[in-house]
């Protein structure tokens, strides 16, 4: 099915979704309406738009979290392959983006949260463009991928893993 969709104009189909997706559209449009607007226009409409932004966050994470459990067996049948490639690539990641932070100039400290950030999955806008570049994948599979293993994989090993070489990489790249 990956195959089919990469052939024939699916991938440039799914990048066009994503990046003419309405959310797409009404981020950068509101970016720049308020570019334009300025601080002070801004405080007059915090209430509708900032205050409520967590809470609206807490519904979708909630929403997103009701859907993997509904396909939980769907993981369960996919077995330990799919945890490992959960833990692997964000690792693969943030090693790739630490070196990458280090090269360019950052401390440390910068080029792990560099790595750190390279290495997490995208958990609002990836559920979303996997469900449109893969419209018969899994939930149960891609969403408890990142928010059941990826994104606690992160804080308990690949965040401390990052920050413990980020000195070993800079000696290692600037000796």
């Amino acid at each position: 099915m990956l195959a089919q969709n990469l052939r024939g104009g699916g991938i440039k189909q799914a990048i066009h979704e994503i990046l003419t997706g309405k959310s797409i559209l009404l981020l950068v449009g509101a970016m720049i309406i308020g570019t334009v607007c300025g601080a002070q226009k801004v405080e007059s409409v915090a209430p509708f738009f900032i205050t409520p932004f967590k809470g609206v966050l807490c519904l979708f994470l909630l929403e997103l979290g009701i859907v993997a459990a509904r396909r939980m067996k769907d993981m369960s049948q996919a077995g330990w392959k799919i945890i490992a490639i959960a833990c692997f690539l964000p690792m693969l990641h943030g090693v790739v983006g630490l070196f990458a932070g280090i090269l360019s100039g950052m401390t440390p400290g910068g080029a792990a949260v560099l790595g750190a950030m390279v290495g997490s999955a995208s958990y609002i806008a990836a559920p979303a463009a996997v469900r449109i570049a893969l419209p018969k994948a899994s939930p149960g599979i891609y969403l408890t991928m990142s928010l059941g293993i990826t994104f606690p994989f992160n804080l308990a090993v690949g965040i401390p893993v990052l920050i413990a070489i980020a000195p070993w990489v800079e000696s290692l790249l600037n000796p």
